[in-house]
C-alpha cells in the first residue's frame, strides 16, 4: 500500500493506492455517507458498499451528463442529504467525474471521495480535482475543478475488469512517460508485460508513479493554466474519435498520442525514433495505433475542444521523450494537417 497527498489551493486529497477497499471504507459514517456507483462495479463488488446507501448512476457516456445530474440531485433531497454527509463515488472515471460534480455543486458544496476500481481512473480521472459532465456529447463542458479529501485506488478491484478496459488504462500511464518522466518510460518498456499480466507489485508501481507524476503537475499549477494543459496529450485528437466514433477514452488517447507524436516529427520537434518508440510501446500494449476518419467531420469536431482559443488550438506535441511542449495551431490550418496525418 502506497499513500500520496496532493495539497494545492483547492484543497487536499489524501490517495491511497493498495488493495481492497473495505478497510478504507470503514472511516465513513454509512448512516451519512452516500455512494454513487457504476453500475458495472455493483455486479461485481456491491458487497463492499452493503452498508451505506447506494445509488446506481448507470453505465457509459450517457450517464456523465446534466440530465443524469439532476436527476440525482432530486435523489439527494429525497434522502435529505444535507452537508454533514459524505458522497463518495465508486466506479471507473464516468463515476468519479459525476460524483465529483455532484458533490461539489449541491448545497454549494459537500464533502466526497473516490473509490477509484478501473486502471484508467486510477491514474487519471480520479486524481487532480477535475469534475464535470459532458455537453451534446463533447467531453467535459460543464464542470469545476475541486478536490476529492481521500482517493483510494483499489487494486483488487482491477482483476474483474474485461481486458479491453483494463488495458486502456495503460494509454494514461505511458502518457506520463512521455509527457514528463523518461526513466518511467524506459521502466514501462522493461516491464509493461508484468503489468498487462496483472502482477499486483508491479501494477501498485505504476500506477504510483503515474499519479506522482499527476499530483506533481497539479500542484504546479491546479487550474490549468500552463504545465497542467501538458496532461492533453494525445486527448485533442482524442475526444474527437470519442464523440465521433464512440470509441473508449484509454484507446481514443491511444490513436491521439500516435498523432501527436507523428505531428511533432513532421514540425521538426521530435526525432522518428522517438516516435516510433511510443507507438511501439502502446502496440505492446493491446492498443491501437492507427484509425481511418474523415478529415472535414474531425476538423469540425476538434474545432469544438476545450482547448481552442479564439482562432488556434492548443496542441500538446513532444520535443523528446519526457519533454512535453504547448504547440498553437490555428484553426484555419487544421484539415491540411488532419490529411497529411492521415
Amino acid at each position: 500500500m502506497n499513500t500520496l497527498e496532493l495539497v494545492s489551493k483547492g484543497g487536499a486529497s489524501i490517495i491511497i493506492i493498495g488493495g481492497d477497499s473495505r478497510k478504507f471504507l470503514q472511516g465513513f459514517d454509512p448512516a451519512r455517507t452516500l455512494v454513487l456507483a457504476d453500475e458495472n462495479l455493483l455486479t461485481y463488488h456491491r458487497k463492499k458498499f452493503d452498508s451505506f446507501n447506494i445509488i446506481s448512476i448507470g453505465a457509459g457516456e450517457q450517464a456523465k451528463s446534466m440530465t443524469r445530474a439532476i436527476e440525482l440531485y432530486h435523489k439527494l433531497l429525497e434522502l435529505e442529504v444535507d452537508r454533514s454527509w459524505t458522497l463518495i463515488g465508486a466506479g471507473g472515471g464516468i463515476a468519479t467525474d459525476l460524483s465529483g460534480f455532484i458533490a461539489s455543486t449541491y448545497l454549494r458544496g459537500i464533502s466526497f471521495a473516490f473509490v477509484s476500481t478501473t486502471l484508467l481512473g486510477q491514474v487519471d480521472a480520479s486524481i487532480g480535482g477535475k469534475n464535470g459532465v459532458n455537453l451534446d456529447g463533447f467531453k467535459n463542458m460543464i464542470g469545476v475543478i475541486n478536490q476529492p479529501a481521500q482517493v483510494f485506488c483499489d487494486i483488487d478491484s482491477l482483476s474483474s475488469l474485461p481486458e479491453r478496459e483494463f488495458l486502456a488504462g495503460f494509454a494514461e500511464i505511458v502518457k506520463y512517460g512521455a509527457i514528463r518522466d523518461p526513466e518511467f518510460f524506459e521502466y514501462l518498456e522493461r516491464n509493461i508485460e508484468s503489468g498487462i499480466k496483472r502482477d499486483a507489485k508491479v501494477l501498485e508501481y505504476m500506477i504510483s508513479r503515474s499519479v506522482k507524476n499527476k499530483i506533481e503537475v497539479v500542484q504546479a499549477d491546479e487550474r490549468e493554466l500552463g504545465e497542467r494543459k501538458t496532461l492533453n496529450f494525445g486527448h485533442t485528437f482524442a475526444h474527437g474519435f470519442e464523440k465521433l466514433y464512440k470509441i473508449p477514452h484509454g484507446e481514443a488517447v491511444s490513436l491521439g498520442m500516435v498523432l501527436a507524436a507523428k505531428l511533432s516529427v513532421k514540425l521538426g520537434l521530435l526525432e522518428a525514433e522517438k516516435a516510433e518508440r511510443i507507438e511501439k510501446l502502446l502496440i505492446r500494449c493491446s492498443l491501437p495505433v492507427s484509425f481511418k476518419w474523415e478529415v472535414e467531420v474531425l476538423a469540425e469536431a476538434m474545432k469544438k475542444d476545450k482547448k481552442r482559443s479564439g482562432g488556434s488550438i492548443s496542441f500538446i506535441l513532444l520535443k523528446d521523450i519526457g519533454k512535453a511542449v504547448i504547440h498553437k495551431l490555428e484553426v484555419q490550418t487544421l484539415k491540411t494537417v488532419l490529411h497529411d496525418l492521415r
